[in-house]
């Protein structure tokens, strides 16, 4: 009965609506009903013989709302009736959602029947917690692939970047986590992925025990933008539900760049003024507001507090360029970066992480001194590798010029072992630091 009543309540009685006045490319422009409007509210706009197509408000201008389609804008004709929906754009999960392939707006798409609907309503665009009511990260998370667990420690309620090229792995190094990582929900968030890509990597990458605890959230790229901004403030929506049950979550999104090309899209049809690499003012204020909802739980009035949501977020660095716009202002915002290397996925060294780039900033609080030590001489012997790596390889340097040369050059095929791991290969985190250990040992007695 109470839920009843809630629901009654959230009706709106006042029917508001307006005309289509233009369709300019994918802006649609409106006028009647702007009393009721504000940027952000949703709309149905009617189309002949089809479906109502959804709609977003983007902006104003003049007497007119500006508008951007959720699908095609085929069958759109002026004067077409637009009605304005009363309900904030939000969802309302249930547990029974893991284990489930959804689209931007919560419908299921794995053909596995309808969804059940929770009571609690969660909004798209929720703000981040407050910076004195959420609580610090707690202790290190075994994310079972070696190379970070070891050189980029993460704590629990973390948030990385992974910025990498195309095609060097960032995919697989993600179904790895989403099914090693000692958690106890995942949600995926694939931002205009390609479209053959998803089913395989569900079914092989991810794989049935990954998917099992998992939430996958999937805008291919051939969607329009407002679907694939919207499937990422859902995926961030998820976390968030799971966090408030209490559960650990781990939250992976591939890519955020796709989320910031999608929020130029409607920026720029909204007549925003681009600014670095056409990305206007807007992509850099929804960023934070983004990644800042990943993190440590809020502490609750009571005192207990949430779980927390560790964020692992993609970056695709356009042209290899690690530092353009994007991969810039995300290393920015979060906890620290990992950098996977086209040069190192080329020799066939997977996953093709640079640890020597690569930074977690809990590091070293969150491991042991004799962890430090181990990873502060394993991180010596592969820069000391690499400064003089061309004079190795052409044969210019001899034995015995320099003693720390000699020692890197002795570990350099271990350590790439232990850096190499296969997609189905699990390593734990003080598994991880023993067999570093071994080598370093090997290498010194050598």
């Amino acid at each position: 009965m109470r839920n009843l009543i809630a629901a009654v309540e959230r009706i709106d009685p006042l029917t508001v609506s307006g005309r289509v006045a233009a369709v300019n490319g994918l802006l649609i422009e409106a006028r009647g009903g702007l009393t009721r409007l504000a940027v952000g509210a949703r709309a149905e706009i009617e189309r002949r013989a089809d479906q109502p197509l959804p709609a977003e408000v983007v902006g104003f201008r003049d007497a007119r709302a500006l508008l951007m389609p959720f699908g095609p804008v085929e069958g759109v004709s002026p004067g077409a009736e637009i009605r304005i929906l009363s309900d904030a754009a939000g969802v309302r999960p249930t547990m029974a959602w893991l284990g489930r392939i959804i689209d931007a707006f919560g419908n299921p798409i794995d053909g596995k029947g309808p969804l059940p609907t929770g009571q609690a309503h969660y909004p798209l665009r929720a703000s981040p917690p407050s910076a004195h009511a959420r609580g610090r990260v707690g202790e290190r998370l075994d994310l079972g692939v070696r190379t970070m667990d070891v050189f980029t420690t993460t704590c629990r309620g973390q948030r990385l970047g992974v910025f990498a090229g195309s095609g060097v792995g960032k995919s697989v190094l993600l179904s790895m986590l989403a099914r090693e990582a000692t958690c106890d929900a995942v949600v995926v968030g694939l931002i205009g992925e390609r479209g053959r890509e998803v089913r395989e990597f569900v079914e092989e990458t991810l794989g049935e025990a990954g998917l099992r605890r998992a939430i996958v959230v999937v805008a291919t790229s051939d969607e329009p933008a407002l679907k694939r901004r919207q499937a990422a403030y859902l995926t961030m929506a998820l976390s968030e539900y799971l966090r408030d049950q209490d559960l650990e979550v781990l939250c992976l999104m591939d890519s955020v760049t796709r989320f910031a090309m999608a929020q130029r899209e409607i920026g720029l049809a909204a007549g925003e003024p681009p600014t670095t690499k056409g990305y206007t003012p807007t992509v850099f204020t929804e960023l934070p507001k983004l990644l800042e909802r990943a993190g440590p739980g809020p502490i609750r009035p009571d005192g207990t507090q949430a779980g927390p949501i560790t964020g692992l977020f993609t970056v695709l660095v356009d042209g290899d360029d690690h530092n353009e716009p994007i991969a810039d202002a995300v290393r920015g915002i979060l906890d620290g970066h990992i950098v996977m290397s086209r040069s190192i996925a080329e020799r066939g060294r997977f996953p093709a992480i640079d640890v020597l780039k690569s930074i977690s900033r809990t590091m070293p609080e969150c491991q042991q001194p004799p962890e430090r030590e181990i990873v502060r001489a394993a991180r010596e012997a592969l820069s000391a590798y690499a400064n003089m790596e061309e004079l190795i390889r052409i044969g210019a340097y001899r034995t015995g010029a320099d003693p720390v040369v000699d020692r890197a050059i002795r570990l350099h095929d271990p350590l790439e072992d232990f850096l190499r791991q296969g997609k189905d290969e699990v390593t734990r985190l003080d598994e991880a630091f023993a067999g570093l250990s071994a080598i370093l040992s090997e290498g010194a007695a050598a």
